[in-house]
């Protein structure tokens, strides 16, 4: 942004590429990456494996001990190794040049109203190639989108 930064967190399910919770904040800091968590863990319930890589807020004591609450097994990138998370890198991807490199957003609020509208678009409407050109949504919940209804 002109004046700042913002970071953003996503929880991806790998299989579908749904973004199943994400999170915009002004601070590098573990909450806002525990508000995704337990969104998606609220919304979509526990997954088998979670994968992350071993930044700060994914090897901080309060990350750790949400998902050991869970049951899941805990899987983490190798050091370095990008490609370990290939899939939310690719999502970083998409989201940089289709969304964030086209606009100048004003501040934090006009970037939330954006992205919101941007994943909302990314996974019930956007068609992926690895898919078989299917939506996230689509395969995620073995439907068509038009008959889900949209996420407020």
């Amino acid at each position: 942004m002109a004046h700042g930064f913002m970071y953003l967190t996503a929880i991806l399910d790998i299989a579908s590429r749904k973004v199943l919770a994400w999170r915009l904040s002004n601070t590098l800091t573990t909450d806002f990456c525990l508000d995704a968590l337990n969104e998606a863990l609220a919304r979509f319930g526990t997954p088998d494996i979670f994968n992350s890589d071993q930044g700060a807020q994914f090897t901080s004591g309060d990350w750790l001990d949400r998902l050991k609450a869970t049951g899941c097994r805990i899987s983490m990138d190798g050091k370095g190794r990008w490609v370990d998370n290939v899939f939310i890198e690719r999502l970083w991807r998409s989201v940089k040049y289709e969304e964030v490199y086209l606009h100048a957003y004003r501040d934090g609020r006009e970037a939330q109203r954006q992205l919101a509208a941007y994943f909302d678009t990314y996974n019930r409407r956007r068609l992926h190639q690895s898919l078989d050109y299917q939506t996230p949504d689509e395969v995620y919940f073995g439907a068509r989108t038009e008959e889900l209804p949209a996420v407020a």
